[in-house]
């Protein structure tokens, strides 16, 4: 992302009397950079608006060092005065802006997911790997109001789920050490994720149950790219009691049509790779 957010930097470098931890052993200007992220990071759409209050008990940070911090955020437009408190600034938006011109999937994506979830009844959603992760980057939910949300950006790991079977499907052994490594099952996982990954290539679906969240199932697809590798998985998921065995089936059939239409797009994300 980029943005102007020069206005008052020095300000932010100020020495702040420490709190404590490793952070505190960071060089000045970079340790009040995380705090002021710490600052930015209390906003969500729950919490639009933050005050003066709010910021000193999340952050433990001092009056004065949060209403420094705070000021130098307004000058350089990343906070914004309001009545209630403080809510994003103008710079915040152009790097939104900017964020979502260079992460967002395509409209032709985006309109074969939601096709999917109108016809099937479920969430849609589309992850691709990230180290020893998988990340949503895009998602249409299902119309039920009992549904599985995942946003945009959730992270989740790649030892469980329908979704990293399929994005496991062309791991390295050395990888599927480190995805183990990573689960609460140690690196001997590593054949489990192995042997789930191979049936998924060859069933060209994969299936998980309450494996990451209790009570949801979800079905999962290859998306690939143009050397024919796993590049992302197109998945459906929902309550358990709404997939029954026939009803995974009918699904995957659904699905695989669709996740075939976003690979002849040419499907890429910035996230992704072509491995």
């Amino acid at each position: 992302m980029s943005g102007s957010a020069t206005a008052g930097r020095q300000q932010v470098s100020v020495e702040e009397t420490p709190t404590g931890g490793d952070r505190d052993q960071q060089p000045t200007g970079v340790r009040s950079v995380r705090r002021a992220f710490d600052i930015l990071n209390l906003l969500n759409e729950q919490r639009p608006v933050i005050t003066l209050r709010e910021i000193t008990e999340a952050t433990g940070l001092a009056k004065t060092t949060a209403l420094r911090l705070v000021q130098t955020l307004e000058e350089s437009g990343l906070l914004w005065s309001h009545p209630a408190g403080y809510t994003a600034g103008p710079a915040l938006w152009r790097w939104a802006y900017l964020a979502r011109s260079q992460w967002e999937v395509p409209q032709e994506t985006r309109k074969v997911m939601r096709d999917l979830a109108d016809r099937l009844g479920e969430t849609v959603n589309l992850f691709v790997a990230r180290d020893v992760h998988r990340i949503c980057v895009a998602h249409e939910e299902s119309p039920h109001p009992l549904r599985h949300v995942v946003d945009v950006g959730d992270e989740q790991p790649l030892w469980a789920g329908a979704s990293s079977k399929i994005l496991l499907r062309d791991a390295s052994d050395a990888f599927l050490q480190r995805v183990a490594a990573a689960s609460p099952h140690g690196e001997t996982y590593a054949d489990q994720l192995r042997t789930w990954a191979a049936d998924a290539a060859e069933r060209g679906y994969a299936v998980s149950s309450s494996e990451w969240d209790e009570g949801l199932t979800a079905v999962a697809v290859p998306v690939t790219g143009r050397t024919g590798r796993v590049v992302g998985s197109l998945s459906l998921s929902g309550p358990s009691h709404r997939f029954p065995y026939e009803a995974v089936e009918r699904f995957a059939a659904e699905l695989a049509p669709g996740a075939r239409l976003i690979s002849d797009q040419g499907f890429t994300h910035p996230l992704g790779s072509e491995g």
